[in-house]
């Protein structure tokens, strides 16, 4: 999968749980069939959200974005449906055409300890999606113990 495509599964796959997060919320607050819908909604939400954002930092480096447009792709995420019309104006700027870099190049960048760590992963795409998913079910797991935004109740 290209990073263009891998980008836009993962963007449009956030704004379909933005939609099923908003729905619950109808669910739960106005026809008051109580906490499940957000509970389940919720959780695929976080997922998903945290899937994003790792994926906005993997394809950015991928992609030599700058830091401050990856840290903008990670924050589309936070405004419902901001991920689309994000991945949109990427396309139209050229921001998402290219390959996987699995070899170095004339590129300077090429040189940093950072451009080399992405060729390694993006080299080992299974143990890459292995780690990437570890790291977002850890963070997932601390932040369900952690509770809530707002707090259990």
């Amino acid at each position: 999968m290209s990073p263009s495509a891998l980008y836009r599964t993962v963007a449009r796959a956030e704004a379909v749980t933005w939609t099923m997060l908003i729905i619950a919320m109808i669910l739960k607050y106005g026809v008051k069939v109580g906490d499940w819908p957000v509970s389940i909604a919720g959780f695929i939400h976080g997922f998903v959200f945290l899937s994003y954002v790792v994926m906005s930092v993997l394809v950015g480096m991928n992609q030599r974005w700058s830091k401050r447009l990856i840290i903008g792709a990670a924050a589309t995420s936070i405004i419902p449906y901001l991920t689309i019309p994000f991945d949109k104006w990427l396309e139209s700027k050229g921001k998402l055409v290219g390959a996987w870099r699995t070899t170095a190049s004339d590129h300077p960048a090429d040189r940093k300890w950072t451009d080399a760590a992405m060729r390694w992963m993006v080299g080992r795409p299974v143990l890459t999606g292995a780690i990437l998913l570890l790291a977002v079910v850890a963070i997932f797991s601390t932040m369900l113990v952690l509770g809530p935004p707002g707090g259990r109740g």
